[in-house]
This record gives C-alpha cells, sequence and structure tokens, in this order.
C-alpha cells in the first residue's frame, strides 16, 4: 500500500492487522474480478479494503477511502515470491492468484505426505500383525 507514498499507509496498517477473508478466484458470469461474495466484501472493507474492485496500482499519495488490493498484492497474501509470474490481464491474472492452492499450504501438505509415504512400511507392518 506505501508504494506509491499513500499518506494514509500508517492509519490504514492498524485497521488491517486482523486476519483477512479467504481469496477468492472471481466468476467469469459475474464479470470481472473482486475480493469475493458480499460477506467477504464487508469482511475487506471492515480491514480498510475495497474488496469490489482489483487496482491496477496501490493509493496515489492523496488517496482518500479504502484502497483496493493488487493482482501482485494478492499474491502475496497467497504467499506467492514476488518473482512468481501471472499472465494475462488484470482480470485473468487474478483468477490465478484467487483460485491457486496457497504455496505455503501446499508446502505443508506435500511435507506431510512425504513423512506418511515414508513411514508407511511401518505403520503397515504394524497393523497386519495386530489384524
Amino acid at each position: 500500500m506505501a508504494e506509491n507514498g499513500w499518506k494514509q499507509v500508517d492509519e490504514w496498517k492498524q485497521k488491517a492487522n486482523r486476519i483477512a477473508p479467504t481469496l477468492v478466484g472471481g466468476s467469469k458470469k459475474h464479470g470481472g474480478p473482486d475480493l469475493g461474495p458480499t460477506r467477504a466484501k464487508k469482511a475487506w472493507e471492515s480491514l480498510g479494503v475495497n474488496g469490489h474492485l482489483i487496482a491496477q496500482s496501490a493509493p496515489q499519495p492523496d488517496f482518500n477511502g479504502n484502497p483496493c488490493l493488487t493482482v501482485r498484492m494478492c499474491a502475496r497474501l497467497q504467499g506467492f515470491p514476488d518473482s512468481w509470474f501471472f499472465s494475462g490481464k488484470k482480470t485473468a491474472a487474478y483468477r490465478q492468484v484467487g483460485n491457486a492452492f496457497p504455496p505455503p499450504v501446499a508446502v505443508s501438505v506435500g511435507r506431510e505426505l512425504f513423512r506418511v509415504l515414508t513411514t508407511t512400511k511401518k505403520v503397515f507392518a504394524v497393523s497386519s500383525r495386530s489384524s
């Protein structure tokens, strides 16, 4: 939010310092990108975010009101590194972010699957003896 020198960013940060709703990728039948259904938009509003649109850029210095998130901001919230590329224009890129499985969650799931699969022999060996 501070990228373009928005003067109210410190005030906004205090309001936005809570857990946010889940991002959703948007529906093709309902038009352009936004931050979800009515209940989610209201939750975003309580954090000082306009959930009705996705912005092209961070707020300008004299912006007043609730700022919108950009695709990159949404990607950061989902846990994507800044180096991750999303193809297409704003709407297509946002849908990729909002519909994606967050990378930190994917890493955790992958690690747990690896742990379970590498210890499976021991678990099944114990289970089959007790049968």
